[in-house]
């Protein structure tokens, strides 16, 4: 993703879900990014432009064991 799309993003996530969350640049990867709380690995947003509609997909994956804590 370019700088300009991930800093979108961040302030995005940070507007609509929580202001500890920060998108990150993906190392050797340029259609994705990924987003943290703090410090914890949430998830991985991907940048979807097929049919010349440019979209966004956030996907997080949540462990069995994380619904227990």
């Amino acid at each position: 993703m370019k700088p300009d799309e991930i800093i979108k993003l961040d302030a995005y996530f940070k507007r609509i879900f929580n202001d500890k969350m920060t998108v990150k640049a993906r190392p050797r990867k340029d259609d994705s990014a990924e987003v943290y709380v703090g410090d914890e690995f949430l998830g991985i947003v991907f940048r979807d432009d097929e049919d010349g509609d440019l979209s966004y997909n956030f996907s997080m994956a949540i462990l069995d064991v994380d619904l227990t804590e």
